[in-house]
C-alpha cells in the first residue's frame, strides 16, 4: 500500500530520518481499532517521528520535560457522535530500543503505540492501574486481530 492507497481521512507522515513502518499494516491496525470501537475520523494524522520531535512536543504542549513513546492530540472536542479529528506522534526511536524488552518486533511495538494513541483519542485514559490494564488488553486485542 502506498500513501495514495490510504483512506482520504488518514495522513501518514514518515518524518524519521531512517525508520519506517509498513503503511498497509498501519492502516489495517487503525481500521481494526475504529471498527472495534465503532468510531470514525474526519481527519487523522499519524506522524512517525524521532525521539527529539516527540520530546519537544511533550515539553511545548504538555509541559512534560521527559521523553514519551506516543502523544495524541484531539483537534476538536469529542461529542461521542461526530467523526474525530486528531494527530498521533510516534517515537520510533523508543520502539526500536524497547521492542525486545516486550518480546515484540520493532514494527509491533510501534503499532502498539499507534493503537494506544488512537484509544486516547477515542476517549480511553490510563491514569489508574485499572485503566492501564484495560487499555493494554484492548491494545492486545487489536494487535492480535481479535
Amino acid at each position: 500500500m502506498s500513501t495514495h492507497d490510504l483512506p482520504p481521512w488518514l495522513e501518514l507522515s514518515h518524518t524519521h530520518a531512517s525508520l519506517r513502518l509498513d503503511e498497509a499494516r498501519v492502516a489495517g491496525v487503525i481500521a481494526a481499532v475504529l471498527a472495534g470501537e465503532d468510531r470514525s475520523f474526519e481527519a487523522l494524522g499519524v506522524i512517525l517521528a524521532d525521539r527529539e520531535t516527540v520530546l519537544d512536543l511533550n515539553r511545548s504542549f504538555l509541559q512534560h520535560d521527559y521523553p514519551t513513546d506516543v502523544l495524541s492530540f484531539l483537534i476538536e472536542p469529542d461529542d461521542g457522535a461526530s467523526p474525530l479529528q486528531g494527530e498521533i506522534y510516534i517515537d520510533l526511536d523508543t520502539a526500536l530500543e524497547r521492542h525486545a524488552e516486550f518480546g515484540a518486533t520493532f514494527e509491533e511495538e510501534a503499532l502498539r503505540y499507534i493503537v494506544h494513541g488512537l484509544l486516547h483519542l477515542i476517549g480511553y485514559d490510563d491514569a489508574t492501574e485499572a485503566d492501564k490494564t484495560h487499555m493494554h488488553r484492548l491494545e492486545d486485542r487489536y494487535l492480535q486481530g481479535r
